[in-house]
């Protein structure tokens, strides 16, 4: 049974010097976790592997983790997920949470988590100038027209949505205590930067709706179960209640100086 789980995000290992990456391992070491929880941003297409088995190797406990969207960054989203669910299949302790489905951490608390995506559908895409690297430098992105990456984008969130609202009815029947692990913040009210909510232009680019929504109403409906949210991409921290039952937490992040955000007391 798990007591004290240490979360982490956006530790982009491949911007990493030696000595601060030993600093980010010995600090997990010190806080005498029982796992931990990455939401995205690890590496890139071709140093994930590498990096999600060091860690798993180095700290000695489960790492449950999600990718984000630098993970597939010189790569196809479709071959990346091909190889890190191999790798998770024969790597004890590693486990890759947006294929698991309902993972039971207490008697009461249960784990959901998936990678997700920006779906466009927040903010004003139409308009907005942003070019993320995403657009780039993923295969399944590139090439692509304004209005044919748009369609993309939502049915890469409609996919995290669709695995979600699976999932959650199932958790729901059974647990007091849901803990979602994902990447991109599925509310525009989780998306800060300089202390607020980002602006039409970058929120098509930073939030999923389409999982924001299927939370929303599965905890509206369900008012004696409460729902903590995990996520990353926006490098901006912040806290948010959505709900009396619904807590959303974007952790901040650095190029360079990977940090244990917070140890969860279950």
């Amino acid at each position: 049974m798990f007591k004290r789980i240490g979360w982490c995000t956006d530790i982009h290992l491949d911007f990493v010097e030696y000595s601060v990456y030993r600093e980010f391992i010995s600090a997990i070491l010190k806080a005498k976790l029982d796992a931990i929880f990455i939401t995205g941003d690890i590496g890139n297409a071709d140093s994930v592997d590498f990096y999600l088995q060091q860690l798993c190797k180095e700290i000695g406990i489960p790492v449950y983790f999600v990718l984000g969207n630098h993970d597939f960054y010189r790569g196809s989203i479709r071959e990346t997920r091909k190889r890190i669910s191999n790798l998770c299949q024969k790597t004890p302790g590693l486990i890759w949470v947006t294929i698991k489905g309902v993972m039971e951490l207490t008697p009461n608390t249960v784990l959901l988590g998936h990678d997700s995506w920006a779906d466009g559908r927040l903010g004003n895409y139409r308009d907005s100038g942003v070019m993320l690297n995403d657009y780039l430098h993923i295969k399944e992105l590139s090439n692509l027209t304004k209005n044919e990456r748009l369609k993309r984008l939502h049915k890469l969130g409609d996919e995290a949505a669709d695995y979600l609202s699976y999932f959650l009815s199932r958790a729901l029947e059974n647990y007091d205590h849901i803990i979602f692990m994902t990447h991109v913040p599925p509310f525009k009210e989780a998306c800060l930067y300089d202390g607020r909510v980002a602006n039409d232009d970058w929120l098509p680019h930073f939030s999923c709706k389409a999982v924001g929504d299927v939370l929303y109403q599965g905890m509206i409906n369900n008012q004696y179960v409460d729902a903590l949210i995990l996520c990353g991409h926006t490098h901006t921290r912040a806290e948010v209640d959505i709900l009396p039952n619904l807590r959303v937490k974007t952790g901040a992040a650095e190029y360079g100086r990977p940090v244990l955000q917070e140890v969860i007391c279950l």
